[in-house]
């Protein structure tokens, strides 16, 4: 090796110390920046003159272990939807109230049903009327507000996902800029490295909001799609979502396929290509916060809601709701034989039932028709439901012929049962005599209007003014929201005698506890079948049981649900934390690591500047020979 290639030589690691130095420098600066990757430099041996080595510096490299990376995108999408999850459900705990303090619907439940106890001893007294219609206001208000705290909830996360949204769309747009600055920039370059820092920011913060697989090809563009395959980003063009909020959401604001029947407003996509679709129809995403916000305001939030509006519901009508037996159909009849109904009273939302058993297999069917005016409405599913327990919507508008035709039609020949309108509201249900079928009992079940009608049913609470009577329209049933409106009878509140006093001919007599025994009793062990959209029971086994024992079922329902949430939160914060510190190892600044190298780099340095001092020495000596 001559001189002059020991002095390139000596000169080109200088040249790589120092660029190992910038990096070095950089490295240690922005340790505490997030997003920054460890960067080191990339160098590569050299031919020097005809003989020997030197050394060039190519480029940086990010240190970053990809499959953690993406390990921890995944986790942090399922460590975001869990951790709003567990805050919201949370939340809706504060909501139901501490149990056992006074602001809880089981408080508010005992205190009316304690000053009914307190009615039936002292039924004649005033005092003991309006203690009774004050519970009474109290617990009305207290389902009100716990309504108003689950849709208070639900038009939060609404107005969330409209946030998370508009994040997400400068995400995807940031993403696919980052792209676009990329072209034609070596993986190497210094100024990619930076670039791609960001690129990985930005979709780390989209993974919070959104389920995300990312893709990147060997011109380093990156693409971006769903775990359901729909892509967000490509190359230097990014998908952009649209959240369309109606405001403030209310019990009767439900999520519905048909964008014209949402009451929730809609989440649509638009990819780059121009298509666009429904992404909540779809169910394009599956984790992140957008899809707890989704779940909850469309799922769980609703479900709290339903249960709310079941107990409101249940009370409602076990103290308005009257259950008459039908007659036996004349003996003349023989050998049919079966029951008649008296339909007067019915309302829309009231129920006629009836049993009846296949004598050929031994099969009991309890058939239940209930009273829907409503086209719209009609038919109602019994999806789910027994097969031998038929729910049939009958339009009574029509009068009695007609309601004899949709019966007869709904439960064909094949039941072996006749029915016809002998005469005036009466229906008439027998077997067809063939001893086919056997009619075993039928009752009629329909909302009381009157204070003092003679019974001692009374209609304690109504929806706003309305009778509750359980109607069914094409825009839903009554029952939906019913939390959230119930409220004393205004007529009650200003006859408070009516809490004791249900006849006036004849006349209740005085002490006349009969009123406020049922009242209490209906209330305390009385007992109701409640919908399977509570989340009690099924179709096929839906839950029955009194009004306390639904209430405490429900509210542990809520609060398992918010524990589970809680651990699930825990757990996934946990595994996310161990991803990341896994990532950090590797991509995240060790200033010790640093450091080291730092001082490693300061010897090579002051080697290289030794040779070239040397090489000099020599050259010199070289000269003054030669003179």
């Amino acid at each position: 090796m001559g001189l002059s290639s020991a002095l390139a030589t000596a000169m080109s690691g200088l040249r790589a110390n120092q660029a190992a130095l910038s990096v070095v420098s950089g490295n240690v600066a922005n340790a505490q920046t997030p997003g920054y990757v460890t960067q080191t430099v990339n160098q590569i041996e050299t031919a020097s003159g005809g003989a020997g080595s030197g050394v060039q510096v190519t480029g940086v490299s990010r240190q970053l272990d990809l499959y953690v990376q993406s390990q921890l995108r995944t986790e942090t999408s399922g460590g975001a939807y869990a951790d709003q999850m567990s805050n919201i459900l949370g939340q809706l705990q504060s909501v139901y109230g501490t149990p056992g303090s006074s602001n809880t619907l089981e408080t508010a439940l005992s205190n009316f049903t304690t000053a009914l106890q307190g009615l039936s001893a002292n039924s004649g007294t005033q005092s003991a009327q309006v203690s009774a219609l004050s519970a009474a206001q109290s617990l009305a208000q207290q389902l009100n507000t716990t309504s108003q705290g689950i849709q208070s909830l639900r038009s939060n996360v609404n107005q969330d996902i409209g946030t998370a949204v508009g994040q997400a769309n400068t995400d995807l747009t940031q993403i696919a800029t980052i792209n676009t600055q990329l072209q034609g920039l070596s993986p190497t370059d210094p100024a990619a490295a930076t670039l791609m820092d960001q690129r990985d920011t930005a979709i780390n913060q989209l993974s919070t909001l959104m389920d995300v697989r990312v893709v990147t090809d060997a011109s380093n563009q990156t693409s971006v799609f769903t775990n359901s395959g729909i892509q967000l980003v490509a190359a230097g063009q990014a998908s952009q979502m649209a959240f369309s909020s109606p405001g403030a959401l209310t019990a009767n604001s439900l999520y519905n396929t048909d964008p014209s029947k949402s009451g929730v407003g809609s989440l649509t996509i638009q990819l780059p290509n121009g298509a666009s679709f429904d992404m909540v129809a779809n169910n394009t995403i599956t984790s992140g916060q957008i899809a707890a916000d989704l779940t909850l305001r469309d799922q769980t939030l609703v479900q709290a809601q339903t249960q709310v509006d079941q107990l409101a519901a249940s009370m409602s009508s076990a103290l308005s709701d009257q259950t008459t037996a039908g007659t036996a159909a004349p003996a003349t009849l023989a050998p049919k034989a079966g029951f008649d109904l008296n339909l007067s009273n019915m309302q829309p939302g009231n129920t006629l039932n009836f049993t009846y058993t296949d004598t050929a297999t031994g099969t009991q069917h309890n058939v239940t028709i209930v009273e829907v005016n409503d086209p719209s409405a009609l038919p109602l599913s019994n999806t789910g439901g027994n097969p031998n327990n038929p729910v049939i919507g009958v339009n009574f508008s029509g009068g009695m012929a007609s309601v004899v035709a949709q019966v007869t039609a709904a439960l064909g020949s094949s039941s072996n049962l006749q029915f016809s309108n002998p005469s005036g509201s009466t229906l008439r249900v027998v077997d067809n005599g063939t001893n086919t079928a056997t009619v075993n009992s039928a009752s009629v079940t329909a909302t009381v209007s009157s204070l003092a009608g003679g019974s001692a049913q009374l209609p304690l609470f109504t929806d706003g003014s309305s009778l509750y009577t359980g109607a069914i329209t094409g825009s839903g049933s009554q029952m939906t929201g019913l939390a959230g409106r119930i409220q004393v009878n205004p007529a009650l509140l200003s006859n408070p005698s009516n809490m004791t006093v249900y006849s006036t001919s004849p006349a209740t007599q005085p002490g006349d506890a009969t009123r406020s025994n049922f009242l209490y009793t209906q209330l305390t062990s009385g007992t109701s079948t409640y919908s399977p959209q509570t989340g009690l029971g099924s179709s096929a086994a839906p839950f029955t049981g009194t009004l306390t024992g639904y209430m405490q079922q429900f509210i542990s329902l809520q609060a398992n649900a918010a524990t589970s949430a809680t651990q699930l939160q825990q757990g996934q914060d946990v595994v996310v934390n161990t991803l990341q510190q896994k990532f950090n190892s590797t991509a995240g600044v060790s200033i010790d690591t640093e450091m080291s190298n730092l001082i490693a780099l300061q010897n090579a340095y002051a080697a290289n500047a030794h040779v070239m001092s040397v090489v000099q020495s020599m050259m010199n000596t070289l000269l003054q020979a030669q003179l």
